[in-house]
């Protein structure tokens, strides 16, 4: 009876003992990415992470994901990644510059950097690849539409910015570039970009400015913000100023609240972006990288112009 105790006894520490390795092998098998976007109230973030989430899932890996909504507390989120030893961190930034110096902690922790939609300024901060919409190239769409909607005719022009991130930067660039070069062809019928003010990305502070900018420019032609909601900022001032019929606003992205503004006559078009394939892609980039295949740095995806013809036949928008 001793000796079949001590069996049992044994028998059940074995036992006990494979459970703890085994729970121990389950937990080191699970693959974490950490997320963080620029923030979780503009749709365009949700639609790249969501997008990211089931990429994700595909190859057996979980997600955790954040708003930024601060460039201190996106440093925070990142923080805690490293802290959770995520296997790689997909990173929007709020500011491009800021966000260099939790990318570098990361760096030194051994966790791989990938940036969506826009990047880092600093190039001391590794980031394995930058997947991103072509902003430049749709900066220049954001002018060709402007241009059109002005009907070659020219005008007085307000910029509504974000310049702490590098795709509103690389959107103004582009912009400005092809008005440039009209105005050079065209001097009889210049576009005079009066004023660059800051919108923040938010409709709100976009129509104050566009307020302010209404008093000082009564005759303003156009309005380019650069993305939805600052445009409906835009939108909203020019309603309440009784001047949206005159003034052609020039948005971007091709949010729902976009192309359902541009099927109203309220925005004149949009350069859209694919933010689902922006988060897919940047998860296929992560899964290249830990199979030893090469990634390239960076992933530009383009733009298309959007107008009221294209809201009219889009199936997203039957019945609304």
């Amino acid at each position: 009876m001793k000796l079949l105790s001590i069996l049992l006894i044994a028998a059940s520490l074995f036992l006990s003992g494979c459970g703890k390795s085994e729970a121990k092998k389950e937990a080191k098998a699970k693959k974490i990415i950490g997320i963080t976007v620029m923030t979780m109230s503009n749709p365009f973030f949700v639609e790249l992470a969501e997008a990211a989430k089931a990429e994700a899932a595909k190859h057996g890996y979980e997600t955790i994901i954040v708003g930024g909504e601060e460039a201190n507390n996106q440093a925070k989120q990142i923080r805690d990644f490293i802290t959770k030893k995520v296997d790689a961190i997909i990173i929007s930034p709020k500011d491009a510059m800021a966000i260099s110096s939790p990318i570098k902690e990361a760096n030194a922790a051994g966790i791989p950097v990938f940036t969506a939609d826009t990047g880092c300024t600093d190039p001391a901060a590794k980031v394995i690849s930058n997947v991103a919409t072509d902003n430049y190239g749709g900066g220049k769409l954001a002018a060709k539409g402007m241009i059109e909607a002005l009907e070659n005719k020219g005008g007085k022009v307000l910029i509504l910015d974000f310049n702490t991130a590098q795709s509103c930067q690389e959107r103004v660039k582009g912009f400005k570039e092809v008005i440039e070069s009209y105005n050079k062809e065209n001097p009889s019928a210049k576009i005079d970009i009066v004023a660059e003010l800051p919108g923040q990305a938010s409709e709100e502070p976009s129509k104050k400015a566009t307020e302010d900018q209404l008093n000082s420019t009564p005759d303003l032609a156009g309005v380019f913000a650069i993305n939805d909601p600052s445009a409906l900022g835009a939108v909203v001032a020019l309603k309440q100023a009784g001047k949206l019929e005159r003034v052609k606003v020039i948005g971007f992205d091709g949010q729902m609240i976009g192309k359902l503004a541009i099927k109203r006559g309220e925005i004149y078009a949009d350069p859209i972006q694919f933010p689902k394939e922006i988060g897919a892609k940047t998860v296929q980039q992560i899964i290249a990288y830990k199979n030893g295949d090469k990634v390239e740095s960076t992933v530009l995806i383009p733009t298309k112009l959007y107008r009221q013809e294209d809201a009219n036949k889009d199936p997203e928008l039957e019945g609304k």
